[in-house]
């Protein structure tokens, strides 16, 4: 980064930089791959209370984490909403972060978590709060030398709760037409389940709201309405008032900006109620554990999420350059020339001749070009295909001889070990339920 400069840009899934590359949205004459550098992918706890996600945690790698489905749930439960499983298992929380637009999820959720970020270049480290951070749509205070080297909020206590609620056009892989997060500390800690009588008195409040404005915002005068007062009907309905008031939404193609107020309303009422009562309360939009599955499918077979690292010196390759790229696809080994500038699935297609995977969308909204790599579940038109370089990737051609079917469909469901991951299809045509039936 501090070599290129300007010209430079991390990389890590890719999932939204590669979409704003090919409209120009941003610009890049080299991407910096980090996906490869171990330790990058962790979420921990530090002895302060504090939970620390590193810059390649992938959306899939949130949702599998206990300590954030236990200590940091509403990061949790926006990462479970964001895209597919193809695109969680790319798709990084810092990189959702760093794309800045005003209707990503991890954003709203982690703000109402007070969250921070970490920079780091050559001349040193600093850490930005998130209105330090964020500076207007897609805009932020990363220097084209830094890089988003931990993600930092407090853990959850026994008297908070927190909850992400979305509404978007469809229940999944849909940008939100407004999302919000919430986050209440209370005197004591809240009983769960039912509802009725029971009314906390909240100490702190944080509300954040998203794709209403240029970017997320919180709601100052909601949170003011909630602290120091029981959580009764009347201050729930209140806050719901004061939030849609804060917000400043726009009309754009999926909807119009007082639809988008009102839902402001309908979403944080809800949301507060969930907190209130320990309940789901969602009435069929997202809110609370309800909707956040014990065995998510992952598509990730028994990698547990992680690429593998690759050894060695750090490996360049150049648009239309002579550098191969060598891998190993449906089990024969590979090697490509003056593809450095193409995606995964541009090699596979004009290169090698596996037209089996289609490009339907080229922005990761419709799964037509899904390989394995490595094991893994992605979108082929999302990589860089000198990502590919030492890799394994399987295609659909490499389906094409399938081993009978292990599990009957009306079997156990398999599941990953460690975590929270779900099953799904294994690689090279073990095909394995997701849920039972």
């Amino acid at each position: 980064l501090a070599e290129h400069g300007p010209e430079a840009r991390i990389i890590a899934g890719g999932t939204d930089l590669l979409v704003e590359l090919r409209r120009s949205v941003r610009q890049a004459r080299v991407l910096i791959d980090v996906t490869r550098i171990g330790g990058l992918d962790q979420v921990r706890l530090d002895d302060d209370g504090l939970i620390h996600v590193g810059p390649t945690v992938t959306h899939n790698l949130a949702v599998a984490s206990d300590l954030l489905a236990e200590r940091g749930f509403p990061l949790a439960l926006a990462c479970w909403r964001v895209g597919t499983p193809q695109v969680r298992n790319r798709g990084t929380v810092a990189g959702n972060l760093i794309t800045a637009s005003p209707a990503n999820d991890t954003i709203t959720a982690l703000w109402a978590l007070d969250a921070r970020l970490t920079l780091r270049s050559v001349r040193g480290e600093r850490t930005l709060s998130f209105a330090d951070f964020y500076q207007g749509v897609r805009q932020t205070a990363l220097a084209p030398d830094e890089m988003v080297t931990d993600i930092i909020f407090p853990a959850l206590s026994p008297n908070q709760r927190g909850v992400f609620t979305k509404l978007g056009l469809r229940r999944t892989h849909a940008i939100a037409l407004v999302n919000a997060a919430a986050v209440l500390t209370f005197a004591s800690p809240p009983r769960s389940g039912g509802s009725g009588d029971r009314s906390p008195t909240v100490i702190r409040a944080r509300i954040t709201l998203g794709s209403v404005a240029p970017t997320v915002i919180r709601a100052p005068e909601a949170e003011g309405a909630l602290e120091g007062a029981l959580l009764d009907e009347e201050r729930i309905a209140e806050a719901a008032d004061l939030a849609a008031q804060a917000a400043a939404p726009i009309d754009d193609i999926r909807a119009g900006a007082d639809y988008r107020r009102e839902m402001v309303r309908v979403l944080v009422r809800r949301a507060l109620t969930a907190l209130r009562d320990g309940t789901d309360g969602s009435a069929g939009l997202t809110t609370g554990r309800a909707e956040f599955p014990s065995g998510p499918p992952m598509l990730w077979g028994r990698t547990e999420g992680r690429f593998p690292r690759l050894a060695g010196k750090t490996v360049r390759h150049c648009d239309r350059g002579p550098e191969p790229i060598e891998c190993t696809v449906n089990g024969e080994n590979v090697v490509v020339h003056g593809a450095g500038g193409k995606t995964l699935l541009a090699l596979l297609r004009e290169d090698l001749g596996l037209t089996g995977t289609k490009e339907g969308c080229a922005e990761g909204e419709c799964g037509a070009c899904t390989v394995w790599m490595d094991g893994i579940a992605v979108l082929a038109c999302l990589v860089p295909a000198p990502r590919a370089h030492g890799t394994h990737i399987v295609t659909v051609e490499g389906l094409a001889d399938l081993t009978p079917t292990p599990v009957a469909f009306g079997g156990t469901p398999s599941s990953s070990p460690g975590g929270r991951g779900g099953g799904g299809q294994g690689e090279g045509g073990e095909v394995k339920p997701l849920h039972p039936l």
